[in-house]
């Protein structure tokens, strides 16, 4: 269903004539038609996780169904119209104090030499079955009892001892507490990351309304395509942690731990078990901009006719104790020590820990997994699907040469320029000028309060843009990587439903090297009605020189497109094919609302024998696709073959 600003909008906008008077070949234009998983702020299905960011703006009808969303995600049997169970679900969510493990208590060992104290060597009792395999050359080994050994050491021995440490970052952007994947589906040790992924992708799905078979039905095999990737893979000790550390820690690893780490594995067991699909799949990888990554390759695949259904998404789950010192070491996170000494405090305050843009002193990592639904304007018109926003173009530069891998570059100029030269040549200048705003990457490093704010104020600069309206929402969500693009998109998303862009709540003010001509910052929500809003650009930055910009247009902006395209009549017949839907999907949100969450998840079932195929010479058919694939394909190259 359109949003109502997409209905009550009556402005013109500068469109040119429609290809086909121009008799040229009709453009397909991707659009959104699902969007789902959970970040810190909860499930992002339905605008709750961006409710909850602006839930002290928005409505108290709207405030009250957030809560009751977050009391079900949370499995809270409380009343969530109580005041003391609204503050354990605000202080429960959003970025705060790391509780995925103890910060004051994190294990590690400290390698040591020890020597005798006198001429006996070390002595040490140990059950026989401990033995290394191969005994060191300087052990003399004498039996005690059937089950245990004396050892002497003669020389000096190299051990490990255990050790009880506190984590100098204490803060982290965590999914609301009480909120465990694993437990709505067999997970079977599962990794975290891959627990997220499958929530994600399975509301993404259901978000829209539509059985995926009804698209199976409409929809070639090999037009439908999985795109997602996580940054970091997986790293617990059911994939790489264990993979890496449990040798050392004399454990034995399993069958699954290379396969669960791989970090394409997010595609790859979305792509199996949630919507069963023989397309293409891919997991493609951007550092920070990994979601942008795969929703690029989507849309530039949507536009050139080669897919017509993209699931495209990322996840993360990041919130490990060797990650977070692997970060602070490199100096990139926001430590304890030096929150406090920016606010002069005795204690750190965690819920600010992220600041972008502000007097800051590092970013704040993040647990999300995010998926979209992407398909080209037809099918979404002959679905009746509900239509979020139009993807027209993501664009992806590297930096070229660099002094330093993690430094930022010149990529960015590129990707943010030609999506705002895009906006230009589909709105206007107009548009352009006054009727667009930036969901900033905005990590809340010193280096890129510095390095972004001069990116989006230059070039506002040379647009023509005054008083350009700048987000940050891992102020409050943190910098959950491989989603954090799709964390800016469905808070865009949001904006257009409710009229809210979410305020830098973190700072009091701007940093003094901050670039901010041209820039419009705020530390309180603030209105912006989505009808004002044509376009919205989501910047990513990443390590590498990984730079993704992506321009989303509004729904109001792309019913304007379609009917411009397809006709009125097509459309008003859309909108009855839509009531339908729209219902449907929002069936579903209230089942989640209450609780009744279950998730895609269809392990060993529909499997396909290849003896199912029907083949022939001109297509090939697969059981639950009505329609074949063709093996009559063309030649590509004509002019270099006879």
């Amino acid at each position: 269903m359109w949003p109502r600003c997409a209905l009550a909008a009556a402005r013109r906008l500068p469109w040119r004539s429609s290809a086909c008077k121009q008799g040229t070949a009709l453009s397909r234009l991707p659009v959104i038609v699902g969007i789902g998983g959970v970040n810190p702020a909860g499930r992002v299905s339905f605008h709750h996780a961006f409710r909850r960011i602006v839930i002290d703006a928005i409505g108290a009808a709207h405030a009250d169904d957030t809560y009751a969303s977050l009391a079900a995600l949370m499995r809270l049997n409380d009343d969530p119209a109580d005041p003391s169970t609204r503050e354990y679900i605000r202080d429960n969510t959003l970025i705060r104090r790391i509780s995925r493990f103890d910060p004051t208590d994190v294990t590690r060992h400290r390698q040591a030499t020890i020597s005798a104290a006198g001429k006996q060597g070390i002595r040490f009792v140990v059950a026989k079955r401990h033995l290394p395999e191969r005994v060191p050359s300087d052990w003399r080994v004498e039996a005690l009892d059937e089950r245990r050994v004396t050892v002497c050491v003669t020389g000096d021995a190299s051990v490990l001892f255990p050790e009880r440490t506190t984590s100098r970052v204490t803060s982290a952007g965590q999914v609301p507490t009480g909120f465990e994947p694993g437990r709505l589906y067999p997970s079977r040790s599962h990794p975290r990351g891959m627990e997220l992924a499958l929530f994600g992708a399975s509301d993404a799905v259901q978000s829209m309304g539509i059985d995926w078979s009804e698209l199976r039905a409409r929809v070639r095999p090999d037009a439908f395509a999985v795109y997602a990737g996580s940054a970091m893979g997986q790293l617990d000790n059911n994939s790489n942690a264990g993979l890496m550390q449990l040798p050392l820690k004399g454990r034995r690893v399993t069958s699954k731990h290379v396969a669960f780490g791989l970090p394409d594995m997010v595609a790859d067991f979305v792509s199996a078990y949630t919507v069963g699909n023989v397309g293409a799949i891919s997991g493609i990888i951007g550092a920070c901009a990994t979601f942008l990554y795969n929703l690029g390759r989507a849309v530039d695949e949507i536009r050139a006719g080669k897919l017509r259904v993209a699931l495209v998404g990322g996840a993360e789950a990041p919130i490990v104790p060797e990650i977070i010192e692997g970060y602070r070491v490199m100096g990139a996170l926001a430590e304890d020590e030096a929150l406090i000494a920016i606010d002069g405090s005795d204690t750190v305050d965690n819920r600010r820990a992220c600041r972008p843009f502000g007097n800051n002193c590092g970013f704040t990592v993040a647990e999300a997994a995010v998926y979209a639904v992407v398909c080209d304007d037809a099918l979404a018109l002959e679905l009746g699907a509900n239509i979020h926003c139009a993807a027209p173009a993501v664009y992806v530069n590297g930096d070229g040469f660099k002094k330093s891998i993690s430094s930022p570059g010149v990529g960015n100029y590129l990707t943010m320029a030609r999506a705002m030269s895009m906006a230009r040549a589909i709105l206007g200048d107009d548009s352009l000028r006054r009727r667009t705003f930036v969901h900033a990457h905005g990590t809340g490093t010193p280096q890129n309060r510095v390095t972004e704010s001069r990116i989006l104020d230059q070039l506002a600069g040379v647009f023509g843009i005054e008083h350009w309206p700048v987000a940050a929402v891992k102020s409050v969500l943190g910098h959950s990587m491989a989603p954090a693009s799709g964390d800016q998109l469905a808070c865009a998303l949001g904006t257009w439903a409710y009229d809210y862009v979410p305020g830098i709540t973190t700072i009091d003010a701007l940093a003094d090297d901050v670039s901010r001509e041209h820039l419009r910052f705020e530390t309180r929500h603030f209105e912006l009605p989505g009808r004002e809003i044509d376009a919205v650009f989501v910047n990513s930055k990443g390590f590498g020189g990984n730079n993704a910009t992506g321009l989303f247009l509004a729904p109001d902006v792309t019913r304007r497109m379609l009917a411009t395209k397809h006709g009125e009549r097509a459309l008003t017949a859309y909108d009855d094919r839509n009531a339908a839907v729209h219902e449907r999907a929002l069936a579903y949100d209230v089942a989640m609302t209450r609780g009744d969450v279950e998730i895609l998840y269809g392990y060993g079932e529909g499997v396909i024998d290849p003896d199912d195929l029907a083949i022939s010479e001109r297509e090939l058919r697969v059981p639950g696709y009505a329609r074949p694939i063709s093996l009559d394909a063309e030649n590509p190259f004509p002019d270099m073959t006879g």
